[in-house]
């Protein structure tokens, strides 16, 4: 196993809804893609999510159902990590600790690290103004290694992704908006993880893919399986 800078210990994913998820090692939190409030799915308030210690919210990408409540986090001091047009957005509109960085790029922190990756999609603020490029993320935390792919499709640089050891793909599969079951189990062959989650599914009608079809077509490649409903947490 590849081991993150950090020292090694369990790291707890807790599926928020859609594609947010809490990520825990030790006594350090990191929240991803923050789509709390308006989220049908979300199993928590904002209020009650407000109350957790997050270290840092780290963000795929600008849409409203990513960026969601990640203002009412950067108020309270909580670094935002993102793209530099989704950190000058944010400290523009309140956010009081933000890091802006760029695909290729790594940001550190006690909490471990995580590296901005390719992704085929979008990226705008809900009132239009652009996001920069979309992204996916690397994170290495708790001594674990996860890909959480944002809003992607398949493409062929997932192997390179893949190069260092994954012990976790985290992949959305709702179609429409991004690739669908089918080609997600696809992506498997490319960055090879010992195991794998879908996301960005059920939370609205377009987004119907079936996350027993992602599982069964990962299970035919050998990748176990996770399917947490919003609020089970998984442990690796």
């Amino acid at each position: 196993m590849t081991q993150s800078s950090t020292s090694a210990s369990n790291l707890t994913i807790r599926f928020l809804g859609h594609s947010a998820f809490l990520f825990s090692a030790g006594d350090q939190q990191i929240l991803i893609d923050p789509f709390l409030k308006g989220n049908p799915k979300c199993p928590v308030t904002l209020e009650e999510a407000l109350s957790w210690k997050v270290d840092a919210v780290l963000l795929s990408h600008a849409h409203g159902d990513h960026w969601g409540n990640a203002l009412d986090f950067g108020k309270t001091g909580t670094m935002i990590i993102g793209t530099a047009e989704i950190a000058g957005y944010a400290a523009q509109h309140g956010a009081v600790n933000t890091t802006g960085a760029n695909i290729g790029g790594t940001v550190r922190g006690d909490w471990g690290a995580v590296t901005l990756t390719p992704a085929w999609h979008s990226s705008s603020f809900p009132d239009g103004t652009y996001g920069g490029m979309p992204t996916g993320l690397m994170i290495e935390m708790g001594g674990k290694r996860v890909y959480f792919a944002g809003d992607t499709s398949r493409f062929s640089d997932m192997a390179l992704i893949g190069e260092g050891g994954l012990d976790l793909a985290i992949l959305p599969i709702g179609d429409h908006y991004t690739m669908g079951p089918l080609e997600a189990a696809k992506c498997l062959d490319l960055l090879k993880p010992k195991a794998a989650m879908p996301m960005h599914y059920g939370t609205f009608p377009a987004l119907s893919g079936d996350p027993k079809v992602f599982a069964a077509e990962a299970e035919k490649r050998g990748v176990t399986v996770y399917l947490p409903q919003p609020g089970d947490s998984v442990t690796l």
